[in-house]
């Protein structure tokens, strides 16, 4: 059933303004932070008015509710990805759920923790598509333990080269890191094949779903990884909350990344014992009004289905890249559609530099990212300094895809490019 857009757009207050002289705004960089409905507003907003105290502190009332407000939107998010409520884990961001496993396996080797252990024996094996959040804290691992970075290259369509994964993979692998869906060419890697590889050999999966949990049916014991991260800004919820989903074995035997508070069990002026998870990995008072909301995010998006909202998103990339295609000069960066394909669209123009064509766009109302996009290895893989691209979401409407497309020849009109 195709989704009704203008009552869905109904619901999120940022669309009832305008933009640079009176123009309606027509969003098309979800990618980077998607907007928010009544629905995730009001529930931060409840909490704060009704509800707000510490989460784990305190015998009164209110702290009795915002624990269970807290816990409740744990249970929710497990719920969404089919996970335990002990396997989710709340962060500020998904970059820090990438650091916080990064760290621990550092921390690991002044443990008993022999699982994470990680050394100059060892690999970490990423891709040249990641995003800088899912690269930087491998590189930072490797230095400080001195294992060796290792990385999957890309095929010219943007998708893995899996041509010799079977010598990339070894025993010597600790750590496989890969985004799920990639932030710049849309592509959706066969993560659920690359995990019995991993397994086989051993080695952890850590998985980025930053751009495919709110777009699309995620079932991490499915995919069969072993850690998988997102966060709440970019599915309709708010900034400062993120998520680590890890197996419950794997985070009971994890030494924490950050200590301090609610998460210990005894502590003595010469040292400490730490909580079980996720408690262990949530040092001081939680973010709860976020964890509240993003629950209210999931809520929204259940009721839209996972299932329309990919299928939708689907439409529109496909109106987009025929679109764009039909116009002289542009190239567009990764798959041009088909099967395992997401609702992005990086792209390039000829004679016109990416920011340029952004204010253009900017100026029309039409907001899109532009430049590296955090992921500046993939922009030299292809031989570019950036690209303007555009997300779309469950807001999204062709006539929305139409402007952007008219926006780009507009621009060409407006540099004289032929």
């Amino acid at each position: 059933m195709a989704l009704d857009v203008a009552r869905l757009k109904n619901d999120f207050p940022i669309f009832a303004r305008t933009v640079r002289d009176g123009k309606p705004l027509i969003y098309l960089d979800s990618g980077a932070t998607s907007q928010k409905p009544r629905l995730v507003l009001d529930a931060e907003r409840n909490f704060y008015e009704q509800h707000n105290a510490a989460a784990h502190r305190g015998a009164h009332q209110l702290a009795e509710e915002a624990t269970e407000a807290y816990e409740d939107a744990r249970s929710k998010v497990a719920k969404f990805i089919g996970a335990a409520d002990n396997e989710i884990i709340f962060t500020k961001s998904a970059t820090e759920s990438i650091n916080l496993v990064a760290y621990a396996l550092s921390n690991s080797n002044f443990t008993d923790a022999k699982r994470f252990h990680i050394g100059p024996e060892h690999e970490i094996l990423v891709s040249e598509m990641e995003h800088h959040a899912n690269l930087i804290p491998w590189q930072e691992l490797a230095k400080r333990t001195g294992a060796k970075l290792r990385w999957i290259p890309l095929t010219d369509e943007g998708r893995l080269d899996l041509s010799n994964i079977d010598s990339l993979i070894t025993s010597s692998t600790k750590m496989v890191a890969l985004t799920h869906q990639s932030n710049v060419l849309g592509t959706i890697n066969p993560i659920a094949g690359i995990a019995k590889l991993v397994h086989d050999r051993g080695a952890l999966f850590l998985v980025d779903a930053c751009q495919s949990v709110p777009h699309q049916s995620v079932d991490v014991k499915a995919l069969d990884v072993d850690f998988l991260v997102f966060s709440g800004h970019k599915m309709l919820g708010p900034t400062g909350v993120g998520v680590l989903y890890g197996r419950a074995e794997l985070l009971d035997e994890m030494p924490p990344f950050l200590t301090g508070g609610s998460m210990i069990e005894e502590v003595h002026m010469e040292s400490a014992t730490y909580a079980r998870a996720p408690q262990r990995f949530e040092a001081g008072v939680p973010n709860m009004a976020q964890a509240v909301g993003l629950a209210a995010a999931i809520e929204y998006l259940e009721r839209v289905g996972m299932d329309q909202v990919q299928e939708h998103e689907e439409l529109l990339v496909n109106h987009a890249i025929d679109g764009l295609l039909g116009i002289s000069k542009v190239r567009i960066i990764g798959p041009f559609g088909g099967i395992h394909r997401s609702g992005a669209v990086s792209f390039t123009i000829d004679d016109i530099h990416p920011h340029d064509l952004g204010q253009v766009l900017d100026d029309l109302g039409i907001a899109v990212r532009v430049g590296h996009h955090c992921a500046w290895p993939l922009m030299r893989r292809f031989g570019i300094s950036g690209t303007t691209r555009a997300t779309f979401y469950l807001y999204n409407s062709i006539s929305d895809v139409d402007a952007l497309i008219a926006g780009v020849e507009a621009t060409k009109k407006f540099f004289k490019v032929a």
